[in-house]
């Protein structure tokens, strides 16, 4: 002889609430290490830029052109070890340092430059290329490097 469960929905509700409230529960319980694990990056994180140009030509046959750094915004966490990836596209040399954060190099066309570092200070830092620091010498190049 065989049994037939008949379920009632008031049943089934009440089983899901009870689930429900037994997830938040745990949830609620393992919060402190869910909140520790995402707020501290375990690992480094690699920035790709490219140094670009831009470049026209005036109505009185000029050329003008423009180096920039590209992305030219880099926005990255308070405490997040970061390896930034610079690729020489335009130019044969942009020597740059990074302001506040005491991290100099020197791109070369065809070349990678990667330089490490920790942001360990919230803030905007920009990074600056010494060869092209003004309109006359085809900047300002500058980026920023923005720690949230």
């Amino acid at each position: 002889m065989s049994r037939v469960w008949i379920i009632k929905r008031k049943h089934f509700y009440l089983a899901a609430a009870a689930l429900l409230l037994l997830l938040s529960g745990l949830l609620y319980m393992n919060r402190g290490s869910i909140v520790s694990t995402a707020a501290e990056p375990s690992a480094e994180r690699t920035i790709h830029m490219v140094v670009g140009e831009f470049k026209s030509t005036t109505a009185d046959g000029k050329t003008i052109e423009a180096y920039r750094w590209d992305p030219g915004t880099v926005v990255v966490q308070k405490g997040e070890r970061i390896n930034l990836s610079i690729y020489g596209v335009n130019g044969q040399s942009h020597p740059f340092l990074i302001e506040g954060l005491n991290i100099s190099g020197e791109v070369k066309k065809g070349k990678e430059t990667v330089v490490h570092f920790t942001a360990n200070q919230e803030g905007t830092y920009r990074i600056i290329c010494m060869t092209h620091a003004d309109i006359a010498h085809g900047g300002p190049m500058i980026g920023y490097i923005v720690v949230d």
